[in-house]
């Protein structure tokens, strides 16, 4: 069993080009079945934390490939730039 702070320090690495995506900020529970359905990623979107907008990438549970003890494997595709894509 794995706690949500511990989930949380664990850096997110995507699988489809070894790029760090950041850590889990929040998570997104489905409240009929009880189960994950994404994990929330902050982004990088600010300047220090005054400027900007913080971009949020969702990654549905079925995108995580291994939880390791160090990092979280996903499959994302999309941009930090442009229109998140969840798949």
């Amino acid at each position: 069993m794995v706690k949500i702070s511990e989930f949380q320090i664990k850096d997110v690495v995507n699988v489809s080009d070894g790029k760090r995506l950041g850590n889990i900020g929040d998570i997104e529970i489905n409240l009929s079945t009880g189960k994950i359905e994404a994990v929330v990623i902050s982004g990088n979107g600010r300047v220090l934390g005054f400027f900007g907008k913080d971009e949020e990438i969702v990654i549905p549970w079925k995108n995580i490939i291994k939880i390791g003890q160090d990092v979280i494997l996903v499959r994302y595709k999309g941009s930090f730039e442009g229109i998140n894509d969840e798949t």
